[in-house]
């Protein structure tokens, strides 16, 4: 009988459940495998918090959101240990090796992607799924979570509609991607959105403002603005990427510290860039502008129907792969079939958008605003 982990890491999302059922499942009633889950992500792998996973306790978590083995974005190479931050890789390996496993399962992300492979590479047998509401884990079709989130992010717009055409007001709204706009995108387009600003494509604020003012002039009192929290204004980048070569050519530590130090101080203030952004509309517009952040309420709730069938689908061939002795893979979509993509393609790579993806033109030829 094969022994095998499992954790969750990152942030939560929809079908996380329905993942971990869909390995404990199969694992157990066709390929003969037994499951411990590790606590909190890669940090209960390090202390080695675990519960069992049996098939009975499965039942009924198909359709919960976020997740029973609950997760952090703690990484074993970079852990918080008593004031001081430790690599405890051996730690992780140590467990594994404490509880026999064969392989352990990692449910996550592209951050848990690239902490997986740095356990591969410390000698363990992995295998993981791909998860995430921003869908910009690489080589996958699709990742769970992203369907739930879009349509949560739809509705929220749709019911945006009419307080903004009720009161003639421009309503900016923000949705998580930091470096993808796959959500942004996608509920944009879905929810009619007059602008959409993504973070693979920077904007001049004011070239939406005279979109907004062609459609105030053409008797539609409002618009609504779709904004990856990740989007950037012109300005913004050629600043960035000041900052970024700055801390690249620092030949001293201090150097390097004080880039590094700058760069981060402008990741806090471009948290709020979206206030600005309604702001500078409002003044260049001479209109009423809005903000309406949705934040965590996206990553929320019951997965969609979508989504519980690809996590389950997923689970189901991580399991397989695993008794086939397949690891150091993550298990991609590839149409109705699942694919086992090698873990080091994938890690430290992103799922962007592309600038000539069918889903830009579509929305260009319906005349929605991106801000170039």
């Amino acid at each position: 009988m094969k022994q095998i982990g499992i954790l969750t890491s990152g942030g939560d999302c929809p079908g996380l459940n329905a993942a971990i059922r869909g390995v404990v499942r199969a694992g157990e009633s066709t390929f003969d495998m037994a499951f411990t889950g590790f606590l909190d992500g890669f940090r209960g792998l390090v202390q080695d918090r675990s519960i069992p996973l049996k098939s009975p306790a499965m039942s009924g978590i198909l359709t919960d959101g976020g997740t029973i083995l609950g997760t952090s974005r703690d990484k074993p190479h970079l852990m918080p240990v008593g004031g001081k931050v430790m690599d405890m890789t051996n730690a992780a390996v140590e467990t594994y090796k404490k509880h026999h496993l064969d392989a352990l399962v990692c449910i996550g992300g592209g951050g848990t992607q690239k902490n997986a492979y740095r356990l591969q590479k410390a000698g363990l047998n992995i295998v993981t799924l791909p998860k995430t509401i921003d869908n910009d884990v690489a080589l996958t079709d699709v990742s769970f979570g992203f369907d739930t989130a879009i349509g949560i992010a739809t509705e929220a717009i749709d019911r945006l509609h009419s307080t903004a055409m009720s009161h003639g007001r421009i309503i900016v709204v923000e949705v998580m991607g930091h470096r993808a706009g796959w959500l942004a995108l996608g509920a944009g387009i879905a929810g009619g959105a007059d602008t959409i600003l993504i973070p693979e494509i920077p904007y001049n604020p004011k070239l939406v403002a005279e979109t907004v003012v062609r459609r105030h002039k053409a008797g539609k009192k409002f618009s609504i603005v779709v904004v990856a929290e990740g989007a950037t204004s012109m300005d913004a980048l050629d600043a960035l990427k000041r900052l970024e070569a700055a801390k690249s050519n620092a030949k001293s530590k201090s150097a390097k510290r004080k880039a590094t130090d700058a760069l981060n101080a402008y990741y806090r203030q471009h948290v709020s860039h979206t206030v600005r952004l309604t702001d500078t509309l409002a003044e260049l517009t001479g209109l009423e502008s809005r903000l309406t952040i949705l934040g965590h309420l996206q990553r929320g709730g019951t997965p969609s129907a979508a989504d519980r069938v690809l996590a389950t689908r997923l689970g189901t061939a991580a399991a397989q792969y695993m008794s086939e002795g397949k690891y150091g893979i993550m298990v991609a979509a590839r149409g109705d079939n699942a694919k086992a993509v090698p873990l080091e393609d994938v890690a430290g790579v992103k799922n962007l958008v592309p600038p000539t993806h069918p889903w830009i033109d579509s929305a260009r030829q319906v005349g929605t605003c991106f801000g170039d």
